[in-house]
């Protein structure tokens, strides 16, 4: 199955239907093989300590798979995640903008599975990586 968006309409289409993502990711790259995307790390995304928080990574692994599976599908808006693994490896540098890489293990017609790897920027060492699931609703 190729792709069905290009990184800059799944960037817009994802600013359309999704806008409160719109301000805190950005697609760096999409293809056949997966996606790179980013955090835009800011002070809302820090836990005292000042290092990105758990919740904060948790989104940009979810947004990423939901990114990827539209990627594939096209506008299916109401694809939703319905299971999440997500180890927390070591601290995020600090000041860095957090980059996941993600790609799809399996994507069927009522379930897409997906594996994301999270890196500070510059850095190669894995902060986190997470597994999710998304339902994809059926035609109607």
């Amino acid at each position: 199955m190729g792709l069905a968006f290009d990184a800059t309409g799944l960037q817009s289409y994802l600013g359309e239907i999704f806008p409160q993502v719109a301000d805190d990711f950005a697609i760096d790259a999409l293809s056949e093989q997966g996606i790179t995307m980013r955090l835009k790390v800011a002070e809302r995304h820090l836990r005292p300590g000042g290092t990105v928080s758990g919740p904060a990574m948790f989104s940009l692994a979810d947004v990423t798979v939901y990114a990827l599976v539209l990627s594939r599908l096209g506008p299916k808006a109401l694809a939703v995640t319905t299971n999440c693994s997500l180890d927390f490896m070591r601290k995020p540098e600090s000041g860095r903008d957090i980059i996941a890489t993600g790609s799809l293990l399996k994507l069927g017609r009522s379930l897409a599975v997906g594996d994301v790897h999270m890196v500070s920027q510059g850095s190669d060492r894995l902060v986190a990586r997470s597994t999710m699931t998304y339902s994809i609703p059926p035609e109607r």
